[in-house]
């Protein structure tokens, strides 16, 4: 019984590098190609994605706690089921913006993955409109704000946050 509980213990070790999660890497983030339509927002998520490489931690707490996703679903995304970093941001603040859950834009990028975000959005049972952006984009400047980061607004973003940033 001993001898097998032992035998059991070392196979069980040597497994765990072979299910090592699949966390953003460098590699990941140089492969990232976006497009949500917005180029200032795509040029952030990029961004974002090299910031979660580094600091892991911080961007799941980031998500968790201000689009109020459970950070154990944000995590099984980027480290289970291969999402980039910056698709995970950008699905569950869309989600917050349009009052729907994380899941659900989730689902509707996975079903779409060919159109991009440009088809998951139109997918979804909300239709977009410049006020779902606008908080998408303001709740990006916070979260660089959270994590002591620069950020470059664009004009509008300057003219509706003022002197902000």
């Amino acid at each position: 019984m001993n001898r097998l509980l032992t035998t059991l213990l070392l196979l069980s070790l040597l497994l765990v590098p072979a299910i090592a999660p699949a966390q953003q890497t460098a590699e990941k983030s140089a492969t990232y190609a976006v497009d949500t339509g917005d180029a200032w927002i795509d040029t952030w998520l990029a961004d974002i994605n090299h910031y979660a490489e580094r600091y892991p931690d911080s961007f799941l707490d980031e998500v968790a706690r201000y689009s109020g996703v459970d950070r154990g679903y944000i995590t099984a995304l980027v480290n289970n089921h291969g999402w980039h970093a910056a698709d995970v941001y950008f699905a569950c603040f869309w989600a917050k913006a349009i009052k729907v859950s994380c899941r659900e834009v989730v689902r509707a990028f996975s079903a779409h993955r060919e159109g991009g975000w440009q088809a998951a959005v139109e997918a979804l049972p909300v239709p977009p409109d410049n006020l779902h952006k606008r908080a998408l984009r303001h709740a990006i400047v916070a979260s660089y704000r959270h994590w002591d980061r620069p950020i470059t607004l664009d004009a509008t973003l300057r003219r509706q946050l003022g002197a902000q940033r």
